[in-house]
């Protein structure tokens, strides 16, 4: 066993959270004495924890992991950004080193994933994206890392796009903000869809005709199956849930923490038997 170090996902609400079971089963793999917790935190407490985990010698705390309402507040507390970070503008991990704080977005390796077990190998011709949030952001790197150039994201608010079409223009995707309403049209020419929206917000969506065998990928994965998900499903889409993308960000946050190679595999079935256990 090597020295114990520790690490922590930070979010409000955070007892759902999948991430310890996820870094304990990658550290019992890699023959690691190192814990893991999950801290409720918000905006206003994030930086007195920030600091207490920053600066924690007994054991040392290696990094974090990030969840919602702190992946932008986590910013200003940083001392720099790792490039993922910096073409995402929004953080959920942190890595704890030589004193400093450097904040990485490990979603985008997540969205990659997701894309190989869709089927997509190489760069999507035209995404469909639900949502516009922090998760969004790293989808359009994700398209942007693959070589994909067009982007319409469909938003119950559409003055809210301003910062994906920002961030569209930073990274060469071509980025269209589209109300829910033209969802018909936008979905029926896409080669793939993408949801990032909370549970339920678009369920409406699966009571139209869902367009026939494109691969669908939600980042959501309890509960699961979402209706989106099933309708994808009944259309004989390849259908790519949450987990895949969850596991596939924990890994490279195992990495980037304990500088070693991280067990996907054992992680993956970690999460599927948790979920199962939840009944989800």
């Amino acid at each position: 066993m090597s020295a114990s170090r520790r690490a922590a996902v930070l979010g409000a609400p955070i007892g759902h959270s999948l991430s310890p079971v996820l870094h304990r089963a990658a550290y019992q793999a890699l023959g690691l004495d190192w814990s893991y917790e999950a801290i409720e935190c918000d905006e206003g407490g994030l930086p007195a924890v920030f600091r207490s985990l920053r600066d924690a010698l007994d054991p040392p705390c290696a990094g974090l992991s990030l969840t919602m309402p702190l992946k932008s507040a986590v910013v200003p507390l940083l001392d720099d950004l790792a490039p993922s970070g910096r073409d995402v503008g929004v953080v959920n991990t942190v890595v704890f080193a030589d004193g400093g704080a450097i904040g990485h977005n490990t979603d985008v390796q997540g969205m990659l994933r997701c894309f190989d077990d869709a089927g997509l190998r190489g760069a999507p011709e035209s995404l469909a994206l639900l949502g516009g949030g922090g998760t969004a952001r790293a989808v359009l790197a994700a398209v942007a890392a693959r070589g994909g150039v067009v982007a319409r994201a469909l938003l119950r608010d559409p003055s809210r796009g301003t910062s994906l079409l920002e961030l569209g223009r930073r990274l060469g995707v071509d980025v269209e903000i589209l109300p829910l309403g033209a969802a018909p049209e936008v979905l029926g020419a896409a080669d793939i869809v993408v949801n990032t929206t909370p549970a339920g917000a678009v369920d409406a969506l699966a009571l139209a005709v869902w367009p026939r065998g494109i691969p669908y990928i939600d980042v959501l994965y309890a509960p699961w199956p979402t209706a989106l998900a099933v309708a994808a499903a009944d259309a004989g889409s390849v259908v790519v849930g949450g987990l895949v993308m969850l596991v596939g960000q924990a890994a490279v946050q195992v990495e980037l923490h304990t500088g070693m190679p991280a067990p996907y595999d054992v992680m993956r079935a970690a999460g599927e038997a948790a979920l199962a256990a939840r009944g989800s």
